[in-house]
């Protein structure tokens, strides 16, 4: 009898294993909705990237849509850290990658973004399968701190070619 009661009170420490459900895992009308509107936002970022014409000095291509100049390149004479991103993105959805990350690395890097959750919201809209199934795929160390010291380099690359007046991308 003491040792039955014993093995009963061993059980009851050990922490329980959780696994994955072997049943799939569906998203309902309300996340699918909300997924449609993620992929089309993004694609309205492409689209209107498609429809703004590459400046060949590197910055100013938010002008052809109707926006304002650069309020910081205006007063400091350098870039701002999103100039030349309309640029980047103008060129990227026009398959010149080599521009596009030439002229504004985080540009880049943010189209490719851009349309990979378009085309994974896509997936999740028409699927109803939830997006951290496809997230975990990430590892966490390649997430929001390297992303935001890859910015600050881009930054700093879009200063220099700035400076040494290697800012633009031809035709």
């Amino acid at each position: 009898m003491r040792v039955l009661i014993t093995l009963a009170c061993v059980t009851s420490a050990v922490p329980r294993v959780y696994a994955l459900s072997p049943v799939p895992v569906r998203l309902g009308t309300v996340g699918r909705w909300l997924a449609a509107l993620v992929g089309a936002g993004c694609l309205s970022l492409l689209i209107l990237a498609a429809i703004a014409t590459p400046s060949s000095a590197g910055l100013g291509t938010h002008k052809t849509l109707g926006l304002q100049g650069c309020q910081f390149f205006r007063s400091t004479g350098l870039p701002c850290p999103s100039c030349g991103m309309t640029t980047s993105f103008a060129w990227f959805v026009r398959g010149n990658w080599v521009a596009s990350f030439y002229v504004q690395p985080m540009g880049f890097v943010l189209a490719l973004l851009a349309a990979m959750t378009f085309w994974t919201a896509t997936y999740v809209a028409i699927s109803g399968k939830p997006a951290y199934v496809l997230l975990r795929f990430i590892p966490r160390r390649y997430t929001l701190l390297p992303l935001l010291l890859f910015g600050v380099a881009a930054w700093g690359w879009k200063i220099f070619i700035h400076l040494r007046g290697m800012d633009g991308w031809l035709n």
